[in-house]
C-alpha cells in the first residue's frame, strides 16, 4: 500500500542516519508482534508438551541467542527508561542505530511465516509449520517501510543484508562502479573506499573517507612519480583545455589538498579539526570523489 502523503508529495529523502524513538518504537512493536505469533518459532520453537510439534516463539531462547550474537542488546526490549532513583517519571531510549540494525539483521535470519495446522483440542493451540520465504520477505517490507517513511537512509536487502543508501548527490551509480585506472594501488584505495562508504556502520565513515584522501595522494602522482608538482600539472592539463575551466580546477586541486591537512581525515595532529557529523563526511566523500572521477576519465 502506498500512502498519499507519498502520492501526493512524493516519497521523503533517504537521508537520515540516527534513529529516532518514533522508529525505534515502530521497530520494537513489531518484533514483538511477531513474537506473540509465533514467527520465530522454527528456529527458537516453543514446543507442543506433547511432543508433537512448535505452537510458537520460545521467548528465553529466542533472547538468548539475540544477546549471545547482538552483545549491545538488551532484552527485554526497551523503548523508556527511567531516570532518578525513585522517580516514575520516564525518557525515550534508542540503542545505538548500529546495534539496532544488527537486531534487525538477527530476525530477519530467524523470522518465517507461521503456519497454523492441526488443533490440539486437549491444550488448545495449533501446531505451526513454517514458510521461512514468505516470512522473510514480508518483514523486509515492513522495515523498509519504516526506514522510508522516516527518511532513513538504510536498506534491508533480500541476502538479509543491510546497506547504505548513497546521498541524491552522489546516486545510485557509484555503488556498483568498479574501477579501472591503470594502477593497481589506486583501484583498491577506491574501491576500499566505495565498500566502506556503503556500510551501515556510521564509524565506518571515517575509514571511507580517509581511504578516498589515500586514493587522491596516489592519483596525483600518477603522471610523474618524481615530481608531485609536475605530475599534478599534467592531471590536470589533460582534464581541461579551457583556460577558465583549467584553473578551477586547479584552485580546486589545492583547497581539497589543504582539507585534507587541516581536518583529522589522514593525520592525527592534535592541532587539527575533528569532524562530528556523518553529512560532513557525505559532503567530502562527494566533492572529492567528484574531482577524483573528472580527473581519471581525462587520463583515459
Amino acid at each position: 500500500m502506498e500512502y498519499f502523503s507519498d502520492k501526493e508529495l512524493g516519497p521523503k529523502a533517504r537521508i537520515e542516519n540516527q534513529l529516532t524513538p518514533p522508529v525505534w518504537d515502530g521497530i520494537v512493536a513489531h518484533i514483538q508482534s511477531l513474537i506473540v505469533i509465533g514467527a520465530f518459532g522454527e528456529h527458537f520453537p516453543e514446543v507442543c508438551p506433547d511432543g508433537a510439534g512448535s505452537i510458537g516463539t520460545d521467548e528465553r531462547a529466542f533472547s538468548q541467542a539475540l544477546k549471545a550474537e547482538i552483545p549491545g542488546i538488551e532484552w527485554p526490549l526497551k523503548t523508556s527508561k527511567e531516570h532518578g532513583y525513585f522517580s516514575s517519571d520516564e525518557e525515550l531510549y534508542v540503542p545505538d542505530t548500529i546495534v539496532a540494525l544488527d537486531l534487525i539483521q538477527f530476525c530477519y535470519m530467524n523470522v518465517a511465516k507461521p503456519i497454523r495446522g492441526s488443533y490440539h483440542s486437549f491444550f488448545q493451540h495449533h501446531h505451526l509449520s513454517f514458510d521461512s520465504i514468505t516470512g522473510q520477505q514480508k518483514f523486509k517490507d515492513n522495515i523498509n517501510r519504516i526506514f522510508s517513511r522516516n527518511g532513513l537512509g538504510y536498506q534491508l536487502d533480500d541476502d538479509g543484508s543491510i546497506r547504505r543508501l548513497s546521498p541524491p548527490v552522489i546516486g545510485e551509480n557509484f555503488e556498483p562502479m568498479r574501477f579501472d585506472t591503470g594502477d593497481r594501488i589506486l583501484n583498491e584505495l577506491l574501491e576500499d573506499a566505495r565498500k566502506k562508504y556503503f556500510s551501515p556502520n556510521p564509524s565506518v565513515h571515517r575509514e571511507a573517507v580517509e581511504r578516498l584522501w589515500d586514493a587522491w595522494e596516489r592519483l596525483k602522482t600518477l603522471e610523474n612519480p618524481v615530481s608531485k608538482k609536475e605530475s599534478v600539472k599534467q592531471i590536470l592539463d589533460k582534464a581541461a583545455s579551457e583556460r577558465n575551466f583549467r584553473e578551477l580546477l586547479e584552485e580546486e586541486a589545492k583547497k581539497l589538498t589543504d582539507i585534507g591537512n587541516a581536518f583529522h581525515i589522514r593525520h592525527s595532529e592534535i592541532n587539527q579539526t575533528e569532524i562530528e557529523r556523518l553529512e560532513h563526511f557525505d559532503y567530502l566523500f562527494h566533492r572529492l570523489l567528484s574531482m577524483i572521477l573528472l580527473l581519471i576519465n581525462g587520463r583515459a
